[in-house]
């Protein structure tokens, strides 16, 4: 399965390249995210609870960034198990500043087991299109809000 998705923040590319990583900030931005932590530099562990349409399940999700090129470019691996079926993927963000707001496209490509895999091709698509769109809108409200509080000294 193969998807292509594109955002686009109202923030500048240095700061959405600062807050893209942090631990916090994707916590609060990943949709049904029950757990998440940083359980090494740059690898992550997750649960996390995935709704679509029939596909309900809670998920444990290792998730692993690889800085490509400083402040253009991470690159993703994915590897996530729950009661339905496994996933594993690859993503690239493509992260470049274009007039003081940041555009970002990502590419990913993921191969799903189990009843996962028979919930049909379309579905998933559908949810993971969701998915990252709930993401995105999410982590730029979460980057505006942290801005916000360390403007007021919080």
């Amino acid at each position: 399965m193969k998807i292509e998705y594109d955002y686009t923040f109202g923030l500048p590319r240095n700061v959405v390249w600062k807050y893209i990583k942090d631990e916090n900030v994707l916590r609060n931005s990943l949709p049904g995210c029950k757990s998440f932590m940083e359980t090494s530099k740059d690898v992550y562990q997750a649960q996390l609870e995935v709704n679509m349409g029939p596909i309900q399940d809670l998920f444990s999700v290792k998730i692993r960034l690889n800085e490509m090129q400083s402040s253009s470019l991470i690159h993703l691996q994915v590897k996530g198990a729950g009661n339905i079926g496994e996933i594993v993927g690859n993503a690239d963000l493509f992260i470049k500043d274009i007039k003081g707001t940041t555009k970002l496209n990502c590419t990913a490509e993921a191969q799903v087991t189990g009843a996962l895999a028979l919930a049909g091709q379309r579905v998933i698509e559908g949810g993971a299109n969701r998915g990252l769109e709930s993401f995105f809108q999410t982590l730029e409200k979460e980057i505006k809000r942290k801005l916000y509080m360390q403007r007021r000294g919080r």
